[in-house]
């Protein structure tokens, strides 16, 4: 391994991004079926019901790997999904892997 690869690997600084999603997003299995698609991606996170009824994301991995995990989302809940409101940072890795939170 070259000195560009070991920075790479060991960095503790990844993108985050946030996703706050609104409409029929609670009691209809929607953490669980992202759950199931974040399998087919490098991200971990969460995703959370949220008391005013929204699901709010977090995930960290790549752009090009959030990007795709969330069109796989809105794909996958197509007709729940109303709107979406994200938020895009760099910060210190804070999950290891992808799971629900009450």
């Amino acid at each position: 391994m070259n000195s560009v690869q070991v920075a790479l690997t060991m960095s503790t600084h990844v993108s985050h991004r946030d996703v706050w999603y609104t409409g029929r997003v609670q009691g209809v299995g929607f953490r669980a079926q992202t759950l199931g698609v974040a399998q087919g991606f490098e991200v971990t996170g969460y995703a959370q019901n949220l008391p005013d009824g929204r699901v709010y994301l977090h995930m960290e991995g790549t752009e090009t790997e959030m990007d795709a995990f969330i069109e796989a989302i809105a794909k996958h809940m197509d007709g729940h999904i109303r709107s979406t409101e994200q938020r895009s940072f760099t910060g210190v890795r804070t999950c290891d892997a992808f799971t629900l939170r009450a």
